[in-house]
This record gives C-alpha cells, sequence and structure tokens, in this order.
C-alpha cells in the first residue's frame, strides 16, 4: 500500500545507520547557536543552527517513519514513546533545575515570568507565548531564561501531525513524497509571504517553519528509496560530455559528486554563519542557505572528504552528541549571569558560563539521557516521564498563577520593598473608568481616566505618555482637572503616520487616528499633552547596547516617503496644524533620556550576584551622550514648533538633567523603572513642573 517500494532491514520502528558525520553536523549547528548567544558580535549568524537541528530532525525521523511503514509495522505508540525518552529527561531537568536557582536568583516578577516560560516549555507552547511578548513593552528577550525553548515547541509540535498525516497519506495510496513536497512548498511560501509583512510572528509559528524539517524529510525519502535515479539524474549534467571529455569511471564520479555537494553545503552554512545578522528578515528566503547546506551535506554522504574529515572528528562528533542539553543548558545560565550582574556579563563569565554549560551537557548525557533513553525499554519509564513533565509544568503554573501570585515575594521580603519602585503597576495604564466612558477603547491595555468627570487633560502618545499618567492623576487630583491617557506602546502621537516593528504588522496608525479624534471632538478637552520616545522613531534603534528594538516609521498618506525623519516631520505638522485649528492648547513633551542601562544596577535588590562589583556610579547617563542621541530629534521638533507659537514646549530631560549627567536617581528616589521609562516616582517627580505649565496657578 502507498507509494514506497524499497524493502529496508527488518527491524521494528528501526533507527537509520549511525552516521558521525551527522552528529558532527549537529556540532557545528549547537556551537554557532552557542557563540552567538555568549559573543554576538563574532557570528552574527550563529542563529541559523537551530535550522540546521530542524533539517537535522527530519531527516533522521522521517527515515526512521518511512522505513517502519514500508515494513507495515509502525507503531504510533511506540513513535511518540521514543520522543518522550528523547526530550523528557534532559529537559526535565534542565526545567527544574532553572526553577530551583530562580527560587535564589531571582525577583518575584522575574520568578513569576519564569513560572510562566516553564509551564509554556513543558507544554511546548513556548514560540506562542513568546510570539505574543516580542512587543515594544517586553522584557528583553536575553533576560528569559526558558527563551530558547520556542524552537524545541516548534519540533514537537511537527511530530504532533507530520506521523499522523504521512501515515495516512501512505494508508490511502497516496505518493508519500509528492505529499511531503507539497507541504513543504505550502510552508515555505507562508514563510516568504508572511515575512515582510508579519516578521516576528513567521520566526515563531509553526506553520512557517515546517518546511525546513520538511526539507529534511524530502531527503530522506530520495537517500532511502530513489538513491540510484537520483544520482543519475545529478551525475549527467556534471559529468556531461560537453564539460568532461572523458567522464570518470562509476565510482570515481560519484566520490567527485559527493565532494562537490560536501563543499558547497558547508560552504552555504559558512555564508550564513558569518553573513546573515538580526537585521535580516528571517527565516524568509534568506533560510535556504542554512537548510540547502544542511541537505547538501546530509545527501553528499558519510564518504565524503568534508564528512570524514571535518564532520565525523572525534572531536565535533562529541560535541555533536552532546548537543541537545547543551542547547538545553547554555541559554539559562547566559541569561541568569546577565539578569544578576543587570547588565551584559564580562567576557570572562560569559567564557565561564559557556565551560559550564559543556560541564552539565556531558553529565546530563552520560547520566541521565543514556540511561533512561538507552536503558530497558518499559511503559513505566515511559509514563514516568510523562507524569514528572507534567508536575513541572504544573509548578511553574502555580507560580505565574493566581495561587501564588507576584513570583512567590514571600521568599525575599525586604529585597521586594526595595523592588516595588520599579513595578509598573496595571492600573496605571488601564482602568474601568476609561472603559466605561470609551468603551471603543475598551479592548486596549492602555485606556486610563483620573475621575468620572468629562476628560480636561487628555495624554497621546506611546509607552512615554503612558508614564506620565500616574504623576498627572496624582498632581490633579485636588483640582478640576481630569486626565485621561490614550498612550499606545511604540505609537507617535500623530495622524496619519504608521510605527512598526520591522517585519510586523501596524497597530498604531487607525489606533492614532481614532485617539486624536477624540482629542478634537471632544469638548471638555481642553489641552492636549504629546509625548513619545522620539530618537526611536528617527533612528528605528534603542539606545546605547538596547536590544529588541528595530521600528519603522511610514506615512500612510504616502506610503513611498521611506526617511523616518520626513515621515515624522509631516506627521507632526499635520498633527499641530489640525488640533491648533480646533482650538486645542497642545503641550509637546521633550522626551526623558534614555539611560542606556538597567537602573536595577544603582540599588542592591539582587539576591545574587556573580561579582563584587559595586552598585552603579553614578546612577546616570552622560549629558554627552544624551545630547548626541537627541541633537537631531531636538532640531525637527524646533523646526516644526517654530509654525505654531501656541503650542507650548516642555522639556522633560531640562527636570533630569545638569551639565554633565542626566539622573535616573535623585536625592535618593529611583525615577526610572527601566532604561527609558519614568517609574510612579519618576512621574510624579516630573508632573509637578509639567502641571505649572499646564496650569500656571497650579502649584
Amino acid at each position: 500500500m502507498g507509494s514506497i517500494t524499497a524493502s529496508p532491514p527488518q527491524e521494528h520502528n528501526a533507527h537509520p545507520a549511525y552516521r558521525p558525520d551527522i552528529d558532527g553536523l549537529r556540532a557545528v549547528a549547537i556551537l554557532s547557536v552557542v557563540v552567538f548567544h555568549a559573543f554576538p558580535s563574532k557570528l552574527r549568524g550563529g542563529f541559523v543552527g537551530v535550522d540546521i537541528f530542524f533539517v537535522i530532525s527530519g531527516f533522521l525521523i522521517s527515515t526512521i517513519i518511512f522505513r517502519s511503514l514500508q515494513r507495515g509495522d509502525f507503531s504510533f505508540t511506540e513513535f511518540y514513546a521514543h520522543r518522550i525518552k528523547r526530550i523528557f529527561p534532559a529537559l526535565i531537568l534542565v526545567l527544574a533545575a532553572c526553577y530551583a536557582f530562580g527560587w535564589f536568583a531571582l525577583l518575584p516578577d522575574e520568578y513569576k515570568q519564569l513560572g510562566k516560560h516553564m509551564a509554556a516549555g513543558a507544554g511546548f507552547v513556548q514560540n506562542f507565548v513568546i510570539w505574543k511578548e516580542a512587543g515594544y513593552f517586553d522584557t528583553a528577550s536575553e533576560l528569559k531564561p526558558l527563551m530558547h525553548l520556542w524552537s524545541l515547541a516548534i519540533e514537537e509540535q511537527f511530530y504532533l501531525l507530520y506521523p499522523v498525516l504521512i501515515w495516512g497519506a501512505w494508508r490511502m495510496g497516496l505518493n508519500v513524497l509528492t505529499v511531503v513536497i507539497l507541504l513543504g512548498l505550502l510552508s515555505f511560501g507562508l514563510n516568504v509571504g508572511g515575512i515582510e509583512k508579519e516578521a516576528i510572528k513567521t520566526f515563531f509559528l509553526p506553520q512557517t517553519r515546517f518546511w525546513e524539517l520538511l526539507a529534511g524529510s524530502v531527503l530522506a525519502y530520495v537517500q532511502l528509496y530513489k538513491p540510484a535515479p537520483f544520482a543519475a539524474w545529478l551525475t549527467r549534467g556534471l559529468f556531461h560530455p560537453l564539460v568532461f571529455k572523458q567522464p570518470p569511471a562509476a565510482q570515481r564520479r560519484e566520490a567527485v559528486l559527493n565532494n562537490l555537494l560536501s563543499g558547497f553545503g558547508l560552504f552555504l552554512i559558512v555564508l550564513a554563519v558569518f553573513g546573515l545578522h538580526k537585521g535580516k528578515l528571517f527565516p524568509g528566503w534568506w533560510a535556504l542557505f542554512p537548510v540547502l547546506g544542511a541537505c547538501l551535506l546530509i545527501l553528499a554522504g558519510p564518504q565524503a572528504w568534508v564528512n570524514r574529515k571535518i564532520l565525523a572528528n572525534r572531536l565535533m562528533v562529541f560535541v555533536g552528541l552532546i548537543s541537545y542539553p547543551l542547547y538545553l543548558w547554555h541559554w539559562p545560565i547566559l541569561a541568569f549571569a546577565r539578569i544578576m550582574e543587570s547588565e551584559t556579563p564580562s567576557r570572562t563569565i560569559r567564557m565561564a558560563a559557556v565551560v559550564l554549560s559543556f560541564v552539565l551537557a556531558w553529565l546530563t548525557y552520560r547520566l541521565v539521557e543514556r540511561p533512561i533513553r538507552f536503558g530497558r525499554n518499559t511503559w513505566v519509564k515511559t509514563a514516568t516521564l510523562c507524569v514528572l513533565m507534567s508536575v513541572v509544568g504544573y509548578v511553574g503554573y502555580v507560580g505565574y498563577n493566581a495561587f501564588m501570585r507576584d513570583g512567590l515575594e514571600f521568599r525575599y521580603r525586604q529585597l521586594t520593598e526595595r523592588n516595588a519602585q520599579f513595578i509598573w503597576v496595571a492600573e496605571n495604564n488601564q482602568n474601568e473608568e476609561c472603559k466605561t466612558s470609551f468603551p471603543e477603547f475598551a479592548k486596549t491595555g492602555y485606556c486610563a481616566k483620573s475621575k468620572a468627570s468629562g476628560p480636561t487633560i487628555l495624554l497621546l502618545g506611546d509607552s512615554h505618555a503612558n508614564h506620565l499618567y500616574p504623576g498627572m492623576a496624582a498632581v490633579t487630583n485636588s483640582t478640576v482637572e481630569s486626565v485621561l491617557n490614550f498612550g499606545e506602546g511604540g505609537c507617535l502621537p500623530f495622524f496619519d503616520v504608521a510605527s512598526f516593528q520591522k517585519g510586523g504588522q501596524d497597530p498604531c496608525a487607525d489606533r492614532m487616528n481614532r485617539s486624536l479624534k477624540v482629542a478634537e471632538d471632544t469638548k471638555s478637552t481642553r489641552i492636549i499633552v504629546l509625548s513619545s520616545r522620539g530618537p526611536l522613531y528617527l533612528y528605528g534603534k534603542g539606545f546605547a547596547d538596547e536590544q529588541g528594538h528595530d521600528r519603522a516609521l511610514a506615512s500612510t498618506n504616502n506610503p513611498s516617503v521611506s526617511d523616518f525623519r520626513e515621515v515624522f516631520k509631516t506627521g507632526m505638522r499635520s498633527t499641530m496644524e489640525r488640533l491648533t485649528r480646533k482650538g486645542k492648547r497642545v503641550v509637546f513633551v521633550l522626551d526623558v533620556p534614555e539611560l542606556g542601562f538597567d537602573p536595577r544596577s544603582c540599588v542592591d535588590i539582587r539576591p545574587l550576584r556573580l561579582t563584587t562589583r559595586q552598585i552603579r556610579q553614578p546612577c546616570a547617563v552622560s549629558r554627552k551622550d544624551f545630547d548626541a542621541r537627541n541633537h537631531e530629534y531636538r532640531e525637527i521638533v524646533f523646526s516644526v514648533l517654530r509654525d505654531y507659537p501656541t503650542v507650548k514646549i516642555f522639556d522633560a530631560a531640562a527636570e533630569l538633567c545638569d551639565d554633565k549627567w542626566c539622573w535616573a536617581m535623585k536625592d535618593g528616589n529611583m525615577l526610572y523603572r527601566d532604561d527609558d521609562h519614568l517609574s510612579v516616582q519618576g512621574s510624579e517627580y516630573i508632573a509637578r513642573t509639567l502641571s505649572k505649565l499646564i496650569d500656571p496657578a497650579h502649584k
């Protein structure tokens, strides 16, 4: 039944013959990933190691499935039991170790997030969780110890569906190779079609990544069942008489072909590892480099020179054997080091982290993986692993959910109190008063209103408008003023301006247009305060070594304009024109300084530290760096506002900067909660001066 016609050796759900060169290819993949994570500037494209892993996995697992289907003894129970014994032991150990270490090393908000990611990792849905978190206002990925489990989730989601589809196709007599190719082309098409508009979604979702595993599946089918015709097809072109007057003998011809395939495959992978970087829209077409490179190396076979001399080297094989536990261990160790240091760890610490990862990976392989995976095969072992994984996931869920909310804060009462100055309360961004008054904004995370009366002051902008709200609500509490906040993270408060993460969708233009329309039409609203992280939009990048920002601006009226500065100026001018024409009093807030460091490094709140490094002194960014970052932004703002003399300018930086420094802490009060957002104290500090500009009579 079906189109598989060869007769492989008779072994029940047998593994393919061991190839040391494939373990060597695993080593290439894991070393690329580890170096990229530890020293990103040294190997900018090392993240493609994950794509190589996908190809290897698709090849090996498909070989097992195809052989078993041909013999008629394929067993879903045995297949998934094998996956459980392969994946669960090391993963359970790493998840439990992270939770145990986090008990001593993490603050409550950090521990709460770790619990969430533990549950997602144990349930193999981490890719969906990370995708949903990959927003403007989210914790940076380097501070998430279990972030890397997104790739494992995609792989296991694939193996929940793939065997069923292939088994069904075979039972119905369909051509399995055709089915695999069609599925791969569909997945690749979704990948290429989505990368320009939704790069983050395309990176993390399974349907746009499955083609990489399916590439390995095609390779498995060809090598198992079509080796002779495929080799003949390749060699006909390669050894055509127009190229070689005397084509070499068949054996020599095959060797030359395999050496060329492996050499070109290695070249493609090297090109990807050293040539790609995070600025590229990935995966998209770029993923073809590592995927095709891995396919060619596997296709070349174990006797090709590159495979035999480089990949099958004993050291490479050793690294390949421990590649799975090494992948699991290396990222949490680096992330915990980053968290405990409150900054990028020193080179020495990162090197030590890599060494520790190798040691733990080897111990895990020898003491955990091998005994469980290759020991006696019993259903008790498989069931026990399932129970343990469920327990680990549940423990993480409990730490995150309402049963013990706030990350088990009882662990560090004193540190929790100190850490409270950095915690942003959700009510500062949304409350029922706002949602009741403006139901069209009820679903947004940024809708807050200080009083039941009609709003007199409207805050508009991105999260830098949001961080002004608690201060403005507090200082106007005893006055007749009512403050309404419609800030939206990552959005400029200008008409017809789209702002989005490159490769993502625009959440801003429609939202800001509706918010500004409320500003125009609400009679009670006299004062419009516009606040945003201006330099971010001009340059598209964060400040200093800040990660996670790669933003773009576009005019919805004139999409052909590609200069962000021009989009900013045009949008700002149009907005000033419309609001002033409506008789609104507009206050434009020149942005607060970006710090370029975590303000938590300025106070002793960490339960554990790796070094005896003193807390940051001074807790400030240099005025020189601030001026360099803001010079062009301020020039553009002043050039536009010269034509609108009724618009008031509030220089928030003037309240925080002197001639040498822009301060994150003043008089013992922490004014920031992260590297660019004000704390509640900072919001109140700024609002006291801002309120005087809005209402000079207010003291």
